[in-house]
C-alpha cells in the first residue's frame, strides 16, 4: 500500500475554505467516482481539519500508480461552474509514503 499526505497550511480564509469544499464535492470526488481504477484502488481517505482552516488529506491506495493517476485526472480536469482558479492555490506540500503497517480498530458503532 501507498499513502499520500497533502497539507494545506492555515490559516485559511472563509473564501479559500469554500472554494476547497466546492472543488472537493463538485469536481474531485465525482472524478474519482467516475474512474473505476481510482474507485477500486483507494483504500482510505481521511480529511483532517484544524480550527484555523488548516487541512491535511491522507489518501491510502493499493499502488503508487493510482496516486499518479489521481493527480493527472485532477490536474487535467475542467473546473466546474463557480470555481475560481485564484482560490485554488493547491497544497502547501505533498508527501508520499510506503505503508509499512496498518491497523484499524473495529468497534461497534464506530464511524
Amino acid at each position: 500500500m501507498h499513502a499520500q499526505l497533502m497539507i494545506f497550511d492555515g490559516p485559511q480564509s472563509p473564501e479559500l475554505l469554500a472554494a476547497a469544499e466546492l472543488a472537493d464535492t463538485q469536481r474531485i470526488r465525482p472524478l474519482i467516482d467516475a474512474n473505476q481504477r481510482l474507485r477500486d484502488d483507494i483504500v482510505a481517505r481521511y480529511d483532517l481539519r484544524q480550527a484555523d482552516g488548516g487541512r491535511a488529506i491522507l489518501l491510502v491506495t493499493g499502488s503508487e500508480s493510482t496516486l499518479d493517476l489521481l493527480a493527472e485526472v485532477v490536474m487535467t480536469s475542467q473546473l466546474v461552474p463557480g470555481e475560481d482558479p485564484a482560490l485554488l492555490p493547491g497544497p502547501s506540500r505533498v508527501e508520499r509514503y510506503t505503508v509499512a503497517e496498518a491497523f484499524v480498530a473495529h468497534r461497534a458503532g464506530a464511524r
